[in-house]
């Protein structure tokens, strides 16, 4: 079953230097444009990873090479992230998102390295990851048939999946997933992209690392540490310090960054909270205790 798309869905994969969102890059990227009426436009790049803080490039683990089989070598001329930033753009700005997985590595990944961007090289980035719709292949997948991609593509495809591992075989793999699983199931699945993301996300986050959560009044709520449980309004109002600690801690870029909107958000209520009560007129009690202030620095005497 081809897809209902009322906007193009990009569908994408990563690979990288290593698993940790904070410190690791992307060295290679492939998007799978599918736009409404089904036709399809590819992308792959190879890219150089660069620690951006030290100038230099960052090295392959080999736990990560052993998986994807490329070696450091062979990226030394390709170009950077931050090369090929616009070009990503241009695929991420009319699209949502779709990818196997994606919501808990690839999301992240490619949201860490457009702030990288962002902060080191000072570049304005008009897109916001958070405000797509992210249909993950996987969460629905293990809702309904728990298995890997591999596995995936053999239960719902009928055919082995070739190259495993290289971005483009396992973007091109995930889509053809997503079309099968709408056949399967036709009558728990909807041919909609809104159906989709709200079925296979898991939990509401604020920020892809999880560190933020919405509550059921979509208020963020801390979700790890000695204030979890707490909503960000609260702990900001009793320790705004803690926005700090954050900022300068050894969290992703993507949560400092949403923790830093939340204080912006936060201290623009109160200047405006304040403003409200500068004009709000005095009555009763606060009228007569400004009479009285005004009365004790006033002495009668103009000279």
């Amino acid at each position: 079953m081809e897809l209902n798309l009322q906007r193009p869905i990009l569908f994408f994969d990563i690979e990288s230097t290593g698993l940790n969102i904070a410190s690791d890059a992307i060295i290679e990227l492939s998007f799978v444009k599918v736009l409404p009426g089904s036709e399809e436009r590819i992308k792959t790049w190879r890219v150089r990873p660069w620690d951006y803080a030290g100038n230099c490039q960052k090295k392959i683990t080999p736990s990560a090479q052993a998986i994807h089989g490329i070696s450091d070598e062979e990226l030394k001329d390709c170009p950077k992230f931050a090369d090929i930033a616009d070009e990503v753009i241009s695929w991420l700005e009319d699209s949502d998102l779709a990818g196997f997985n994606s919501t808990k590595f690839d999301l992240p990944m490619l949201a860490e390295e457009l702030e990288r961007v962002r902060r080191y090289m000072g570049k304005d980035i008009p897109v916001n990851l958070h405000e797509k719709k992210m249909v993950d292949v996987q969460n629905i997948y293990h809702v309904l048939e728990p298995r890997n991609l591999k596995a995936a593509y053999r239960f719902y495809c009928g055919k082995e999946l070739e190259n495993a591992h290289a971005a483009e075989a396992d973007t091109l793999a995930t889509y053809e997933v997503l079309k099968s699983q709408l056949d399967k199931y036709p009558e728990t699945l909807k041919n909609s992209v809104d159906f989709l993301s709200n079925f296979s996300e898991r939990q509401k986050i604020v920020d892809y690392a999880g560190r933020l959560t919405y509550n059921e009044s979509r208020e963020p709520v801390i979700n790890f540490g000695k204030h979890k449980g707490k909503t960000a309004r609260e702990v900001y109002l009793t320790e705004p310090s803690y926005f700090s600690w954050i900022d300068n801690g050894e969290f992703t870029l993507d949560t400092k960054r949403q923790f830093t909107l939340l204080k912006q958000q936060f201290e623009k209520e109160k200047r405006e909270a304040a403003v409200a009560a500068r004009k709000e007129p005095l009555t009763g009690e606060k009228f007569d205790a400004s009479i009285n202030q005004l009365k004790e620095k006033f002495t009668g005497k103009l000279f």
